[in-house]
């Protein structure tokens, strides 16, 4: 895991195995009618479900990035790229099989960005589990050109510290670049690669016309102090989980185990922590962020469990397990309230907060997340210390009691897309006065780790 080692194209294997779309397959992936069963508001509507198949079958589902009429959906065996451009009927164009934890994913002027957080025999499709004690291991951040989305053709690859668990893209003011920021965390000393105390990030610069000659070309430490200790029910530090940027106002807000942290990131190679702050108290692990519509709050997602607990119950409460709400006064963070969904979860029903995005209905704070089994939630921050649920939907258990559940609830282009972690690609709809305002919002991309300023 040599960090921006030089490579030669021969040394890149780039074949992958490829499933395009066709009359047959798309007849054969129809999206299957809604899950009876499930509980929801009055507002939402479940349109369809495209059951995983093919090479990813057998994986997990994960993050999404979308484009034009188009969703790209990682998946820990690679990942897949429907057409939504009907939201009820979302169909299959392709999937590429290439294992690698957890295939987190982003997309950008037909350029999609895959990260590689298992140690790997190799940096091609074909790799196998391989230790991180073998120098020759590698992990990190895989690119596609996915300008024909039924035909993607991986490009490039590019090493990094302690692999790539997720990856935030920064566009360059010139637009002849664009920046990864790449998170990862928990560091061995028996990893040569991926050295204690790991508290930097890597930067990952990418020509956008010659993508193949990506590279890290900063490692910046965030925590000179080492960042937060531990304690008996938190996480030390030892790197970032996440980071969203909101390049409008030149910030961005990193979680980083037992920190969030905001950054200064007008200079992308350099950027500058700006405030920081901790919650011994009831965070376990700090996972994701996400600002509001014109980046003056910031709420933080605590992952207590690591996404596999039972952690929305009575015995657990309110306060752990939830989402933080945060004012930014003059680039400090002011804590508000704490949200969490109010309906309790079966005793083997993994559930946390988790990955979700903003809905974009001018005037308001409003947001949909992923609760794993506790299905997705829609609720308002406007009144940053009484956030309120105003729409829900939530599936039946799984039985026998096993993993699954919303990895990932955004919105998009007038419809919620959520990753039915073991099962689907789900589509809904919801019909509310205080979110009306957003369809008539209308993106040509969407990564929700690099957020716009709602118009």
């Amino acid at each position: 895991m040599r960090a921006g080692r030089p490579r030669t194209l021969a040394s890149l294997t780039f074949a992958l195995a490829l499933v395009a779309g066709s009359a047959g397959i798309a007849s054969a992936e129809a999206p299957a009618p809604p899950e009876t069963g499930a509980t929801k508001s009055d507002n939402i509507t479940h349109l369809a479900s495209a059951p995983m198949s093919g090479p990813l079958a057998n994986g997990i589902n994960t993050d999404i990035a979308f484009a034009g009429r188009l969703a790209y959906v990682g998946n820990y065996s690679g990942f897949a790229i429907y057409d939504i451009g009907d939201p009820a009927d979302p169909r299959l164009v392709s999937q590429v099989s290439c294992p690698g934890s957890q295939n987190d994913i982003s997309i950008s002027n037909g350029l999609l960005f895959l990260s590689t957080d298992s140690s790997r025999s190799d940096n091609s499709c074909q790799s196998v589990a391989q230790s991180a004690t073998i120098k020759e291991s590698w992990e990190g951040i895989k690119i596609f050109d996915v300008k024909d989305p039924a035909n993607p053709r991986y490009v490039a690859a590019v090493e990094t510290h302690c692999g790539s668990h997720t990856h935030t893209l920064i566009p360059a003011k010139s637009k002849r670049e664009l920046y990864i920021y790449n998170s990862s965390y928990s560091p061995n000393a028996a990893y040569p690669d991926c050295q204690p105390p790991n508290d930097l990030i890597d930067i990952i610069k990418v020509p956008v016309e010659h993508p193949e000659d990506a590279a890290v070309v900063a490692s910046p430490v965030l925590f000179p102090d080492g960042g937060f200790p531990g304690s008996p029910t938190g996480r030390a530090t030892s790197g970032c989980h996440d980071i969203t940027a909101f390049p409008a106002r030149d910030i961005a807000a990193a979680a980083c185990m037992g920190d969030g942290i905001l950054l200064d990131i007008s200079k992308p190679e350099r950027p500058k922590v700006l405030d920081r702050v901790q919650d011994a108290a009831n965070f376990s692990f700090w996972h994701g962020a996400t600002f509001n519509h014109n980046g003056t709050k910031v709420v933080f997602m605590d992952e207590l469990g690591g996404g596999s607990g039972a952690e929305c119950s009575a015995e657990v409460g309110p306060n752990k397990g939830a989402t933080a709400v945060f004012d930014l006064d003059h680039k400090k963070f002011v804590f508000r309230s704490y949200f969490k969904i109010p309906r309790h979860q079966a005793a083997g029903e993994n559930c946390v907060s988790h990955n979700g995005s903003l809905i974009p209905a001018r005037g308001r704070d409003i947001m949909v997340q992923a609760w794993y089994q506790g299905g997705f939630s829609v609720w308002d921050f406007t009144d940053s210390a009484h956030p309120t649920e105003i729409g829900y939907f939530d599936r039946p258990p799984i039985e026998p009691a096993d993993f699954g559940g919303y990895w990932s609830a955004y919105y998009y282009n007038g419809a919620i897309y959520g990753t039915e972690s073991v099962k689907a690609f789900d589509v809904f709809r919801i019909d509310d006065s205080r979110t009306d305002p957003a369809k008539r919002v209308k993106l040509d991309e969407l990564n929700v780790q690099t957020q716009p300023a709602s118009k």
